[in-house]
């Protein structure tokens, strides 16, 4: 029988209640509350807090505070990961995300879901889909990327936009929903 955690990263149903998941996640906050209280003068108390924080970092790795996710243990970055202030990224199931990535202030990377039946959706079980973010990509300010999003490399999604499905790789798409607007320019 698999564990609520083990439903959770299979992208199956499972009770966010369950206490090894809300314990998970009061480190996960305890981690954040950290980080987002260090000064501009404490960069490698920062690092280390991230370095503990995430799955897999890259060397050079930096988010600017305030900073919310819900296990940290499902990220994973790149070498040259950037993400402005107020980013959020609900890693209920793995966030896979490239090298040399940009997030403009105010980017939300989500791979928790619920249920669409209301019946099981009061039931409190919830879902996970996995995103994928990658290498040389752009969120814009106030982009959302929804569960079980893939982008490709050297793409550039505008600010405020909605991924709602993939995004092929070196293209300028934007909107809500996100749509392609045009390639970009070969490398």
């Amino acid at each position: 029988m698999l564990s609520e955690r083990e439903k959770m990263l299979a992208g199956e149903l499972y009770l966010a209640a369950d206490p090894e998941l809300v314990g998970l996640r009061r480190a996960a906050r305890r981690l954040t509350r950290r980080f987002n209280e260090t000064t501009e003068d404490e960069v490698e108390t920062r690092l280390e807090i991230l370095r503990t924080l995430l799955g897999r970092c890259g060397s050079r790795l930096e988010i600017e505070p305030p900073f919310r996710c819900d296990y940290g243990a499902n990220i994973e970055v790149g070498d040259g990961f950037y993400m402005n202030f107020d980013g959020v990224i609900l890693d209920c199931a793995p966030v896979t995300i490239g090298e040399n990535v940009l997030c403009g202030p105010g980017v939300h990377i989500y791979a928790a879901t619920h249920p669409l039946d209301p019946e099981i959706r009061i039931t409190g079980l919830e879902t996970a889909k996995p995103v994928r973010i990658g290498d040389r990509v752009w969120l814009g300010g106030g982009v959302i990327v929804c569960p079980g999003v893939t982008i490709g490399d050297d793409t550039t999604i505008a600010a405020g936009s909605v991924v709602t499905r993939d995004v092929p790789a070196g293209v300028l798409a934007g909107g809500n929903p996100c749509r392609v607007i045009r390639p970009l320019a070969p490398r």
